[in-house]
């Protein structure tokens, strides 16, 4: 074969490639068009709504005053990258609080008003004017929480800063992938995910307890960096006269609290060694018939409406009466 009907041929495969590619996605387009998948809206986010930031610590952030529809909801982000309304940074006479979390905290896939942050809110404002700044950003830990708080939070002026804190909060901060880029296919991040998830079926994997109890051995980075950040919340808040106080967020595949007991024990041990002020949600939907009416949707274990309004009526009083360990 001469040179040029073998790139006679490269070309061929080439030409077939971008047109099986293209179909592709143009079909699985349509196909989301009319269905919701997780994982594609997870991308989307990640692709629409975040932006890298100067600090490592923090790694990304929300994109001022964009908006978009996730999970059939509209999520709105505003001037300052939060997903809330807009506040003054002089503070008022209203009581301020801060709370910093990750997409649990941000309420993905429920609407801004069903999220437990602006139900606690309504709640604290029926007994005094209460305003409550939401700082929950997707795919965050502690490190990257806290650091949000130090870079954007201080000047709020909070009189109250709290850590709504999930067990995956302790995985080390992601560096961007290279190939970042490929997320702007949504036939790639379709199958690419799926074959994953079926790579994983016949490869062996850590369990869900496994990897969350791998994540605080004593010598994880991640571990490390996480109480670390706590630790120095905690100090910033005092030094600056600011209540800080953290609630564990319940894990939604283990509503009796069964699998993750160690990982929850672990924390609040770490809390209570150090004179943190906490509230353990982890047995909140305990004995719940079936833990998927909490989830957004089947494939989705966020905290669904129902959830949120569960975790803001057990939260509220520990938040207006600065708590005390549970």
């Amino acid at each position: 074969m001469n040179l040029k009907n073998l790139l006679v041929r490269l070309l061929a495969i080439l030409i077939v490639f971008i047109v099986i590619l293209a179909l592709g996605e143009a079909l699985i387009r349509v196909y989301l068009h009319f269905n919701t998948a997780y994982d594609i809206e997870m991308t989307k986010y990640a692709m629409n709504l975040k932006s890298d930031s100067d600090n490592k610590l923090i790694g990304h952030e929300h994109t001022p005053n964009k908006s978009m529809e996730l999970m059939d909801v509209m999520v709105d982000i505003n001037s300052d990258g939060l997903r809330d309304k807009e506040y003054p940074v002089t503070k008022n006479d209203k009581h301020r609080i801060i709370f910093l979390g990750d997409s649990l905290t941000f309420g993905w896939g429920v609407e801004e008003e069903e999220t437990f942050a602006t139900l606690i809110e309504e709640d604290m404002n029926s007994q005094s004017p209460t305003e409550i700044i939401n700082f929950g950003t997707g795919n965050y830990n502690a490190e990257q929480e806290a650091n949000l708080f130090i870079e954007k939070g201080l000047k709020y002026n909070p009189d109250k800063v709290v850590l709504l804190y999930f067990i995956n909060d302790a995985e080390i901060t992601p560096e961007k992938s290279g190939l970042w880029f490929l997320g702007y296919s949504q036939f790639i991040s379709f199958y690419w995910s799926r074959i994953n998830s079926l790579l994983n079926n016949f490869m062996p994997s850590k369990s869900f307890q496994e990897y969350y109890e791998s994540l605080y051995n004593d010598d994880q980075q991640g571990w490390i960096n996480t109480r670390k950040a706590i630790i120095e919340l905690r100090d910033i808040c005092q030094s600056k006269g600011i209540k800080f106080q953290v609630v564990l967020l319940p894990e939604l595949h283990d509503v009796n609290n069964e699998i993750f007991a160690n990982v929850y024990n672990k924390l609040a041990l770490f809390l209570e060694e150090n004179n943190i002020d906490y509230l353990n949600l982890a047995k909140l939907f305990e004995n719940h018939p079936n833990q998927i009416e909490l989830w957004v949707s089947y494939d989705d274990a966020h905290p669904n409406n129902i959830a949120h309004r569960k975790i803001a009526e057990s939260t509220v009083e520990f938040i207006n009466n600065d708590g005390g360990k549970q």
